[in-house]
């Protein structure tokens, strides 16, 4: 039981260290003037993999509060996509016990529509209340990018950080807990 506690624990602490990355790497100033297309939410698609394999080591407070700051730090309406990202979530981690014996393309089909449905969300909210918006086209592009990283980041997330999804045995332990 140590044991699972000790690696619930390594995998929060290296998930706040990997959101903590992508957060600075898309601070920097890596092309200053330069209006290309919209890049992948890498830090959707790392935290619906990380909870889709391994829900036990990224709790619901921690993910609200990498997606508070980075919220804060660039300057979007305060907690509206940490609740959206909350939401979403909480829904794949709620089914992720069912989606598991299911084939990759099931799962990505249905992250697809996860991230589509609180992109809308998020642009209906900020429409709702007149808030300057980037436009639809532009915002389209990030999510199509986003779906289509998302196999490519559970292939590296595998591969670097050794994050696969639970089998059975270690399902019902962490269920437990």
């Amino acid at each position: 039981m140590e044991h699972v506690r000790h690696r619930r624990y390594i995998g929060m602490i290296l998930y706040t260290l990997v959101m903590l990355a992508i957060l600075l790497v898309r601070l920097l100033p890596l092309a200053p003037g330069s209006i290309g297309w919209p890049g992948p939410d890498l830090m959707l698609c790392v935290t619906l993999a990380w909870v889709l394999r391994r829900p036990e080591q990224v709790p619901v407070l921690l993910i609200g509060a990498v997606f508070f700051i980075e919220d804060i730090l660039m300057l979007r309406p305060l907690g509206l996509w940490t609740a959206l990202v909350i939401l979403a979530t909480e829904a794949a981690r709620h089914r992720e016990h069912r989606w598991r014996e299911l084939p990759f393309m099931v799962e990505w089909l249905r992250v697809a529509i996860l991230i589509a449905l609180i992109v809308l969300a998020n642009r209906f909210v900020l429409a709702l209340f007149f808030v300057d918006m980037p436009s639809l086209g532009q915002v389209i592009l990030q999510m199509l990018a986003t779906i289509l990283t998302y196999p490519l980041v559970v292939v590296v997330t595998r591969w670097t950080l050794g994050l696969r999804r639970a089998d059975y045995i270690e399902a019902d332990i962490m269920r437990q807990r």
